[in-house]
């Protein structure tokens, strides 16, 4: 395939190396590279979901030849996938099994009563990852401070894992109870569990979540488990073929938490990587919606299975350890949570919903016409593509509307055929609903942007934020082509869709930071808290993850945080408590911060602490985007089907170096290597100084479109 070349993005480069950067997706897998100067080029490879680390080698060969750099001058590798996700999302981890307290066997079943859907009777949530049969009890008792109430019994022990053996489990999840206050019975578990069965993947509670809450702590634990022997098989592969190609062989991860750590760590705790990939793309939209003078953006990335959501406000990433994934939807809103898998690990806060350009249209029982959450994926993809695909999907409906090129994707690199978009999308969806081709493409299109407001709503109204007060970043392979739509729908009236946006996950990767962190239980009410018992807690998690990253204290920017609430609350707020600040100020702090959040606070009732945290990052050089170099198109005219109410126009297909400083009026198609931007009508396009492609919609395309050289004082 070939590649696209842009500049800019120089956020924290290594001087004197080569870095490149690789991204997995449903279809294709994104390779981004970076050279010394700052120039970047990109590239698009389909991915290989049999073994995905094919995909990401031949990605990275590819791009090295096409730009001429030798393989030694490759700095450092940088990697984002879905393999943790996909195994949740798919139910193909591992067989995992659980060793429990006696009485804790159902804590997964019981999860936390919630029913997500509660107009729908039918609602079955997702099964549990281990099943009853292999969730077994030990004889052990804790009590709230770690004090023993009953001793290990280790012939319970050995009695499980004997069992565990002959139903041939692949890991093994311990989580007994209270064990965050005193890890010696996890610990005597897990030397057992590695001595009788040395081939598992062991996850104990202890290593991933020393924190309160049974469920949570239970499930996070859980995860690691039934994900850990994919990733760790995964990365083992890909660092070995790294190697083999003369790459460096220290592969550095992005973790959910927008940082990256080193792959070893990964292997260790998988769970970690849940959302990585979403994670990159908004990190890069934080720099680029900055950079183009928008600091409160609703980042929108649809790729090929999903649609991703997230909120950053006043330039600052939305971040939360209560998150869930599977069920449909994957959040963190606590007025939807029930439906999926509870993972209580930092995550940059991301709504995602099955929604992307491989998701299968069809008509359920009662004739209602459907989008995803089956995906056509890499294999066989869409009908267009002629690899096995009979079914129609969203890229085909795209296909149909006229909005994708009719004969190749990625800059040719991908022949696809109409014919076959519209045999399927024809014989599928307009002949059983009695409408015309387009009218039933069109639906596709409005159906899909109704799914995809889910996740949006989710980060922002659900959050009561209006998501009329933020620019839309579009990215994502799809994420040009809808993102108007899906503007409209919500109300917003700025587009910002930034150079190379179909591989932006993987540029996104560039800008990340080597970032960890670490937490205990700290349970104690904050008036009774001991200042230098504070600091001694401090100062052990604070060498976890000096150990962790390797580095010294002089290297990092070492940061403290503690989750509080008011006495009998069952949640908490994360606030800040560097070193300097003394107690009475952090209750001050958590008032203010507790009424911004939930609109009052409680003066006189007492404060627990729950959670110590600290987060070590290695900072980078943080320069500022320059200008992108875009690519001219050669101009032609496509008949394009805007719906009911637009009608079908004749639209001129242009390059991104086609636009000018000058609002122009829709509907435009604005083709590149890496994906489609579509500028409806009633819409205006121009290119703003960073090559960003700024949309206006509804009444700022009438006439209030600001010069994209000027920044709006509300955002800048």
């Amino acid at each position: 395939m070939g590649s696209a070349v842009m500049t800019g993005m120089t956020s924290g480069i290594e001087r004197g190396g080569v870095r490149v950067a690789a991204d997995i997706g449903g279809t294709f897998t994104d390779v981004a590279l970076i050279h010394p100067d700052g120039r970047i080029a990109t590239r698009k490879v389909p991915s290989t979901p049999a073994d995905y680390a094919g995909g990401v080698v031949e990605g990275i060969r590819q791009i090295l030849a096409a730009e001429g750099v030798p393989v030694g001058a490759v700095s450092e590798v940088l990697h984002a996938c879905t393999v943790a996700t996909n195994a949740i999302l798919e139910g193909k981890g591992a067989k995992t099994g659980l060793i429990t307290t006696a009485g804790f066997r159902d804590v997964l079943e019981l999860r936390r009563i919630r029913v997500p859907r509660l107009y729908d009777p039918l609602y079955r949530k997702p099964p549990v990852l281990v099943p009853r049969s292999l969730r077994l009890e030990v004889d052990e008792r804790l009590d709230f401070a770690g004090r023993v109430l009953e001793p290990l019994d280790e012939g319970s022990v050995i009695r499980a894992i004997d069992r565990l053996a002959a139903e041939a489990v692949q890991a093994v999840a311990v989580c007994l109870l209270h064990s965050y206050a005193n890890p010696e019975h996890e610990r005597r578990i897990g030397v057992l569990l590695r001595e009788r069965l040395p081939d598992a993947f062991v996850s104990l509670s202890v290593d991933v979540l020393p924190e309160m809450r049974e469920y949570e702590r239970t499930s996070t634990t859980v995860i690691n488990a039934y994900v850990g022997p994919a990733v760790r098989a995964y990365l083992e592969s890909l660092v070995a073929r790294l190697a083999a190609e003369g790459l460096p062989e220290r592969l550095f991860m992005m973790h959910s938490a927008g940082g990256i750590v080193d792959a070893r760590t990964v292997m260790r705790r998988p769970a970690q990587i849940v959302e990585c990939g979403p994670a990159a793309g908004v990190l890069g939209a934080r720099h680029r919606g900055a950079a183009a003078g928008y600091r409160d953006v609703i980042s929108f990335d649809m790729g090929g299975t999903t649609a991703k959501a997230s909120l950053i406000e006043n330039g600052a990433l939305s971040r939360t350890d209560e998150y869930e994934v599977g069920g449909g939807i994957s959040l963190s809103s606590k007025l939807s949570k029930g439906g999926g898998y509870a993972l209580k690990l930092p995550v940059i806060d991301i709504s995602e919903v099955g929604a992307g350009g491989g998701s299968i249209v069809w008509i359920d029982k009662a004739g209602a016409l459907k989008v995803g959450p089956h995906s056509a994926g890499a294999v066989p993809g869409p009908a267009c593509y002629e690899a096995g695909g009979t079914a129609p999907t969203v890229t085909d409906a795209n296909v149909v509307l006229g909005y994708l090129n009719p004969r190749a994707l990625a800059g040719g690199s991908v022949p696809i055929s109409a014919a076959a978009s519209r045999r399927a999308l024809g014989e599928s969806v307009a002949e059983p609903l009695g409408l015309s081709l387009d009218e039933a493409a069109h639906g596709v299109h409005e159906l899909v942007t109704t799914v995809m407001t889910r996740a949006v709503k989710s980060v922002s109204t659900y959050r009561g934020r209006d998501p009329r007060d933020f620019a839309l970043l579009a990215f994502g392979g799809n994420g040009g082509i809808h993102a108007a739509s899906l503007a409209r729908a919500l109300g917003i009236t700025r587009i910002v869709v930034p150079p190379g946006a179909g591989v932006f996950s993987a540029l996104g990767l560039l800008y990340a930071e080597v970032e960890t962190g670490a937490s205990v239980a700290h349970p104690r009410r904050l008036d009774a808290a001991e200042p230098h018992a504070l600091e001694a807690a401090y100062e052990t998690l604070e060498e976890q993850v000096l150990a962790e990253l390797g580095e010294t204290r002089q290297r990092l920017v070492l940061t403290r945080a503690a989750d509080l609430r008011y006495a009998g609350q069952a949640f908490e707020l994360t606030l800040d408590l560097d070193a300097g600040r003394d107690l009475a100020q952090a209750a001050r702090l958590f008032s203010e911060a507790h009424r911004r959040s939930y609109g009052y606070d409680l003066p006189g009732n007492p404060i627990e602490i729950v959670t110590l945290r600290v987060t070590g990052r290695l900072p980078r050089d943080a320069s500022a985007p320059g200008h992108g170099r875009a690519v001219a198109t050669p101009r032609e005219t496509r008949r394009v089907y805007f719906g009911r109410d637009l009608g079908a126009h004749d639209t001129p297909v242009i390059g991104r170096a086609d636009l000018g400083p000058v609002p122009r009026p829709g509907p435009l198609v604005v083709e590149e290597y890496e994906g489609t931007t579509l500028v409806p009508p009633r819409c205006t396009a121009c290119l703003d100084p960073d090559g960003n492609i700024l949309i206006a919609l509804g009444a700022a395309a009438a006439g209030t479109a600001r010069n994209p050289a000027q920044r709006s004082p509300t955002h800048a």
